[in-house]
């Protein structure tokens, strides 16, 4: 597997094989092992069908036992148009072929809409945990907006026997106060009935893109990540870290925004991809609640983006990778060669928390 994996990364293997965080160290952080669920939530107030429905979770797929997870989310058909979203591959406008690449790709879970789930409930939620996202965007408002509004009720997803529930909250955006209320009362419900819950924890607002892109600053993400964890997510999912400094950048000119420290940048963190996503985890509770990075579009180069990724994540701390497009957007045997790769680098034993 190391081979394949250092040949994924090319020139930059050394970079991120070899890493060794000096910011926050590992010994300090929860890493994914064996045994997860006992280690992060036994001492919580998650009930008995929450913590089997969790432990269902990291006992699935080709990572089953390693306390990392590899998730399908199929979610796009809403939020980014499905023709847009399946016109690469018109096979996964069926309900059925998204919920079957999960299972032949190996993957811990599959994440869709009630739509999607509730469609093959009966032939296929015994067969592999469901993710039953219950909020989304809509793109036929016009003007386009962002807003996420809910789709369903938590008791249908119990009803289908789905295993978690998934919502997102675009925070930083004016509406996002509603979401999290909404969204709060909604993860109460669900661990009333039983059902784990992951949170997409993106950010939105025009005033974070300036010299950079800051929806995806280290900083302002982190704090997305301990936002979401505040209102009891049981996964943490967000887009990799790729710069930083978001409150420094929206701190000028007089304005104020937010509160920072500069040990933030000058001893928490550096520059380094791997350091960024360790800032990313510090904030899920150190690890106690497991952080999922996204894949990304699909694009040239998706299999060494998609490892890349993968070893980033693994090599901060984080629990796993949720790829969507880079797989469905392809023939399935090639989504599942996809699949198999990312979950290969977090069955490498050479590749170990920096």
């Amino acid at each position: 597997m190391i081979d394949s994996i250092t040949t994924a990364l090319g020139a930059k293997a050394d970079y991120y094989l070899n890493h060794t965080c000096s910011t926050i160290a590992k010994d300090v952080i929860h890493a994914p092992a064996p045994g997860v669920v006992d280690r992060m939530f036994m001492g919580t107030d998650r009930n008995n069908r929450v913590l089997r429905n969790l432990q269902w979770i990291h006992d699935s797929g080709r990572l089953a036992g390693t306390g990392y997870v590899s998730i399908l989310p199929v979610d796009q058909g809403i939020e980014h148009s499905a023709g847009a979203s399946f016109a690469k591959n018109p096979a996964y406008f069926d309900p059925k072929n998204i919920v079957e690449l999960a299972i032949e790709g190996g993957c811990n879970a599959v994440a869709s809409t009630f739509g999607v789930l509730s469609n093959v409930a009966r032939s296929h939620a015994h067969r592999i945990p469901f993710v039953v996202k219950i909020n989304h965007n809509e793109l036929l408002t016009y003007p386009n907006k962002f807003d996420q509004v809910m789709f369903g009720r938590i008791k249908q997803a119990a009803d289908m026997g789905a295993a978690a529930v998934g919502a997102t909250i675009y925070f930083g955006s004016p509406e996002s106060t509603r979401q999290i209320v909404d969204v709060a009362d909604a993860f109460a419900q669900a661990h009333e009935l039983g059902l784990a819950t992951i949170l997409w924890c993106y950010l939105r607002n025009p005033a974070f893109t300036s010299d950079k892109d800051y929806h995806v600053s280290a900083d302002l993400t982190g704090q997305a990540n301990h936002l979401g964890v505040t209102i009891n997510a049981d996964m943490i999912k967000q887009k990799l870290p790729e710069n930083n400094g978001g409150f420094e950048a929206l701190n000028t000119g007089g304005s104020s925004y937010g509160k920072l420290d500069k040990r933030m940048y000058a001893e928490l963190s550096s520059d380094h991809p791997i350091d960024l996503c360790r800032y990313q985890v510090a904030n899920c509770y150190m690890g106690r609640i497991g952080l999922i990075n996204s894949g990304g579009p699909s694009g040239q180069n998706d299999m060494a983006v998609a490892i890349t990724t993968a070893v980033i994540n693994k090599r901060g701390g984080g629990m796993g990778l949720i790829s969507g497009r880079k797989a469905f957007q392809r023939p399935m045997n090639e989504g599942v060669k996809l699949l198999n790769a990312i979950q290969d680098v977090y069955l490498c034993q050479e590749v170990s928390v920096a």
